[in-house]
């Protein structure tokens, strides 16, 4: 399991969900007591974009490893 602090823009939403669907491992998305399914586009475009976003990851992909560490934040 590995886990990111990220920060995503209403842009990006859509082409982090793309590349989350492409992985063959279950990927949340969390932010306080609500977590989603980094698949979901409705379900990432329910969360406050303007805070700081957990992923979790339950498998590895380095080409999605790769991805995040665009939106990587410093904690």
């Amino acid at each position: 399991m590995s886990v990111y602090k990220i920060m995503l823009r209403n842009e990006e939403v859509k082409d982090f969900v793309t590349k989350a669907s492409e992985c063959d491992f279950d990927i949340d998305v969390s932010y306080n007591h609500l977590t989603v399914d980094a698949k979901s586009i409705l379900g990432v475009f329910s969360m406050d974009l303007r805070q700081i976003l957990t992923v979790t990851c339950n498998g590895f992909s380095a080409e999605f490893d790769r991805y995040l560490d665009r939106y990587a934040v410093a904690c």
